[in-house]
């Protein structure tokens, strides 16, 4: 990057909402660029990527409660380039390749040109794949290592991973199979191929097969699904042996949780995500010594983001969903 390129212009497109509702009632503007505070970097977004809870959010669920004025910016992944430091001995200076995620609400959203985010959210991209691949990574990738370590998961136990072609589940797939885990994912037959790639030992097509039929007990599930769909919270107290340990990820998803699994004498929590550098430069490295697959399954034009937030919703997105934020 030229010198030039490290100004922040005094406006900036973003993708906005003006209210609640369906993913068509967002669209691109101009608007002012967020000012950093304090430790912030200012980072210049070149791609994003798509959560279940920017849907969520945008349509008046998730996050929503806290966004207190609009038009409203979402999206939490981010990479870029840092066009600005909050000192001049910091570690990441202009023209530092990053990557991370910004707690949004409280923080500016990602699906727009610039971003400031605070110094513990985000880390030097890593040197093997491109922007548009680690801008997959960090909501995701943080989520699934948060959920298999709070887990505790450990060599030879057996973890159940519901969706796990999805964006976290085929992460958490990963990260237990790293530790030693025997993974058992569910997901549709055309997944089955690229969830064994993953580190699968078995895959379940939850279409043709009940889980809680053809599973011996395991010690861990890792539930990015809830009771949202079939039930699969509930099912899934049925195979965990006692003192097994659920942990789920969708907010709201299945309020019974915690009196269910006590009364049927295991373990359950929810998990929340928090950006986190240090998890992110961890990931990181497993990403630029292969031994972690990152997979996009569409990219999108920031231009396009109702046909991006549309494609979300309809389900069945393996990986992550990306997008392009382009500067003229």
């Amino acid at each position: 990057m030229s010198p030039e390129e490290f100004k922040i212009p005094e406006k900036m497109v973003a993708a906005v909402y003006d209210a609640v509702g369906p993913a068509e009632n967002m669209y691109l503007t101009e608007i002012t660029p967020p000012l950093p505070m304090t430790a912030d970097v200012m980072v210049r977004v070149d791609y994003s990527a798509l959560n279940p809870i920017d849907v969520k959010t945008r349509a008046g669920g998730g996050a929503s409660p806290g966004v207190l004025n609009y038009p409203a910016v979402i999206g939490s992944d981010f990479a870029g380039v840092v066009v600005a430091a909050p000192y001049a001995a910091h570690p990441l200076q202009p023209g530092t390749p990053v990557y991370g995620m910004n707690p949004v609400p409280r923080y500016p959203g990602t699906y727009a040109e610039y971003t400031a985010v605070p110094s513990m959210s985000l880390s030097r991209m890593p040197t093997t794949i491109g922007a548009d691949i680690a801008a997959a990574v960090p909501l995701a990738g943080m989520t699934a290592w948060g959920m298999v370590e709070l887990a505790e998961v450990a060599a030879g136990q057996r973890v159940l991973v519901h969706a796990g072609a999805g964006g976290v589940g085929h992460f958490a797939v990963q990260f237990a199979a790293l530790r030693g885990a025997h993974v058992i994912a569910t997901g549709s037959a055309r997944n089955r191929e690229f969830l064994l790639s993953l580190g699968a030992a078995e895959v379940i097509d939850y279409r043709s097969e009940r889980f809680e039929e053809v599973l011996r007990p395991v010690d861990v599930v890792i539930d990015l699904i809830g009771n949202v769909h079939d039930n699969t919270g509930t099912r899934s107290l049925q195979i965990l042996r006692p003192g097994g340990y659920l942990v789920n990820a969708p907010s709201f998803s299945w309020p019974t949780m915690a009196e269910e699994a006590e009364a049927a004498g295991v373990r359950a929590s929810l998990y929340k995500v928090s950006p986190d550098a240090r998890v992110l430069d961890q990931i990181t490295a497993l990403i630029d010594a292969g031994k972690l697959t990152v997979h996009v399954d569409a990219l999108y034009d920031l231009a396009d983001i109702v046909q991006a937030h549309n494609a979300l919703e309809q389900g069945h997105t393996r990986g992550k969903i990306v997008l392009r934020i382009p500067h003229d």
